[in-house]
């Protein structure tokens, strides 16, 4: 290997097995210092264990990825053992043995599904951010279903993505910034209008026209997408 890793200190959910346990081999053999974890504990302790057999270094802790404050330990953990973090690999997602149907589907377990995957990354995110920071140095990888850019039967629907003029940038500053840079990199040079520009989409794609079209993610932005 090229120890392309050498000495970066990283954490890796669902490392107990599939991606999360491959990801934890192979950063291993680049030389990562390794902080594993998943809701299967003695199964991640097996994988540090064959990590450090083979000379590397790796800590395992257990956590359900649904609980804020076993995320925490994760990352606390992660500092007492190596004094920073620079990698997070957020492959962990809770909920995948509840696939149903839209029509069968609970409230619970669109939450479940949430709750551990956008907002465990969030979290995590967010936990490792200031040492990053403090360092200058982090990278993060987040987990997304293939389904969202290549859909499959049982996972196909419609997705509208918009850039279109709204209060809400008119909120904060922030968002303010964020519109008049939208604007200024927009090759028409200028925002699209919610009714004149974005809504005529959603017409098209509510409307019998629209029939055949399935499983597409398209965009009413003005091309900014395309050349950014």
């Amino acid at each position: 290997m090229s120890g392309r890793l050498d000495g970066r200190a990283a954490i890796v959910t669902g490392a107990a097995g599939g991606i999360g346990g491959g990801a934890a081999r192979r950063f291993a053999d680049e030389g990562a210092l390794l902080a594993l974890s998943d809701i299967d504990g003695p199964a991640v302790e097996a994988v540090a264990q064959e990590i450090r057999d083979k000379g590397g270094r790796a800590i395992a802790v257990q956590c359900d990825i649904a609980v804020p404050e076993q995320i925490e330990a994760v990352v606390d953990a992660t500092i007492r053992e190596y004094g920073t973090v620079d990698i997070l690999a957020n492959i962990a997602q809770g909920g995948l043995d509840e696939h149903h149907l839209l029509e069968d589907a609970t409230p619970a377990e669109g939450l479940t599904a949430y709750r551990t995957g956008p907002l465990q990354s969030m979290i995590f995110m967010q936990k490792c951010l200031p040492y990053m920071k403090e360092r200058r140095y982090g990278r993060v990888i987040n987990t997304a279903s293939g389904a969202a850019v290549s859909p499959r039967p049982g996972f196909a629907t419609n997705t509208f993505l918009p850039v279109g003029q709204s209060d809400a940038f008119n909120l904060t500053e922030q968002g303010r910034a964020a519109a008049a840079q939208i604007e200024a990199h927009s090759p028409l040079r200028r925002f699209g209008t919610p009714y004149d520009d974005v809504a005529p989409l959603l017409v098209f794609l509510a409307s019998e026209e629209a029939g055949y079209i399935n499983g597409q993610a398209i965009g009413a932005d003005g091309g900014i997408t395309f050349i950014a």
